[in-house]
């Protein structure tokens, strides 16, 4: 029989957190107290990011074969948005420890939606739409990354004078 430790199985041996015991019930609750804020802010945030996101890629119907122009808006603004959250929360203010949680993974995270970016990518890999397909593909990731960097640079920019009066 093999030995748990190679391969994957490796990982299922490493606790979650190396001072809880998963084993121990009374660590298990320590767990739940300690984490459960953060996993109700992403949550919470996830629901609303979700909404928004449904609601934009609604507004803007795609047809067959079509730029996929609701998915790719989503993605980039909030790649954009990313940006600036990151700035913000790094080197001009001292958020709330749950702040980062709910808007960058939550809201954020549930704006985001590369899962569908990959689903229609694949739908739009066919001999008739192939050309919109890959102009998808690479246009989306360009495009996420320009507006991730633009979202820090106008931000850094923007905050200059708040970062240069923060302590340390």
């Amino acid at each position: 029989m093999p030995d748990k430790r190679d391969g994957f199985d490796r990982m299922a041996d490493v606790p979650v957190d190396p001072d809880i015991d998963l084993h121990v019930p009374d660590q298990r609750a320590e767990l739940a107290r300690t984490h459960g804020g953060v996993l109700a802010a992403i949550a919470l945030g996830g629901a609303l990011g979700s909404l928004g996101r449904y609601g934009l890629t609604e507004a803007i119907p795609v047809s067959p074969g079509g730029f996929p122009a609701g998915t790719f808006l989503v993605n980039v603004i909030g790649c954009l948005l990313i940006g600036v959250l990151m700035v913000l929360i790094t080197e001009v203010y001292r958020p709330h420890p749950l702040v980062r949680p709910f808007l960058g993974v939550g809201v954020l995270g549930g704006f985001t939606t590369f899962s569908a970016y990959a689903d229609e990518v694949r739908g739009l890999l066919r001999p008739e739409w192939t050309a919109t397909g890959l102009a998808y593909l690479a246009g989306t990731v360009l495009a996420a990354l320009a507006a991730t960097w633009s979202g820090q640079a106008v931000t850094r920019l923007a905050t200059r004078r708040t970062r240069t009066a923060r302590p340390a």
